[in-house]
């Protein structure tokens, strides 16, 4: 029976306020922790904001950390659409601009990496350094290895309308610690966490949103595409990757950044912030540093 990773001591787990706030129209439920220069960090699925609760307190030392959960998952509020990364994208800016943020760090992973991304290519200005984790940016080249068997099964599994909903809906639990099992190598995580995952994924609505994230893949991938025929990498940039992904988004953003990069975190799967929080934050605390100084 996998062991589920251990909670990180109490020292390092900080006060976290939740909070309401409107974005781009949309209300989002965000986590805010700790002062100083803002980091933006940007889950993916199947997870909430509550994917950084290890590494929360160790980026709060020295940061004001801003976790949304992101348009129509967790408690954020039910979307009928804008699920494309360029309208991500203008929820993560107008976030900032909400919290009277003018600049900050912005930390992706999973669906959460082409946000980042295009947030970044569109407002150098306003992101100071950007982190993105275990994915790819549409068809840009340099994933042709970690794709020469084609995209992992889910992808079109998820991307039918309505069909993945229709096939879990009461049978979400399984198919979301499917997910977790095999993004910790099979550690699988706390069952607190396991158990808030599952809820933010639960009934036919719920799964709907996450699925439409995949369904609005083609638009964000035109999206990826259109800008990095327009514009670049500014800021430094730093790659992180585990199983699956390994170096393939790195290899994606090596022309289009002025500074970059890369890391593989060994032994790790697909979850690093809960899988490898310590090797994640030691990868984070130095890198951020020059903007926290």
């Amino acid at each position: 029976m996998p062991v589920p990773l251990t909670p990180p001591p109490p020292g390092q787990i900080p006060e976290v306020e939740l909070r309401r706030i409107t974005a781009n129209g949309v209300e989002l439920n965000v986590a805010l922790a700790g002062e100083g220069p803002a980091v933006l960090l940007l889950h993916g699925f199947p997870h909430t904001w509550q994917l950084w609760t290890d590494i929360l307190g160790g980026l709060a030392e020295r940061h004001r950390v801003i976790a949304p959960d992101l348009r129509g998952l967790g408690a954020s509020a039910r979307t009928a659409d804008g699920f494309d990364a360029g309208t991500l994208a203008t929820d993560a800016e107008a976030l900032l601009d909400a919290l009277g943020e003018t600049s900050a760090s912005v930390v992706g992973i999973d669906a959460g990496t082409p946000p980042a991304f295009l947030l970044a290519m569109r407002r150098p200005d306003l992101v100071r350094r950007l982190v993105v984790m275990e994915s790819l940016l549409g068809t840009l080249p340099g994933a042709e290895d970690f794709l020469a068997g084609g995209p992992p099964w889910w992808f079109g599994f998820h991307s039918v309308p309505g069909l993945a909903e229709s096939v879990l809906t009461g049978h979400e639990g399984q198919y979301i610690d499917w997910f977790l099992d095999s993004g910790t190598l099979g550690q699988g995580i706390r069952p607190e966490l396991r158990d808030a995952f599952v809820r933010a994924y639960t009934g036919r609505e719920s799964l709907r949103r996450a699925f439409s994230y995949y369904r609005a893949l083609p638009v964000s991938a035109r999206q990826i595409q259109d800008a990095a025929e327009t514009a670049r990498l500014t800021m430094p940039t730093m790659a992180i990757g585990a199983q699956p992904v390994r170096t393939a988004l790195h290899q994606q953003l090596r022309p289009l950044a002025d500074d970059l990069v890369g890391h593989v975190v060994e032994d790790c799967g697909h979850i690093i912030p809960l899988h490898r929080p310590e090797a994640l934050l030691n990868l984070l605390r130095p890198f951020l540093a020059a903007v926290a100084a």
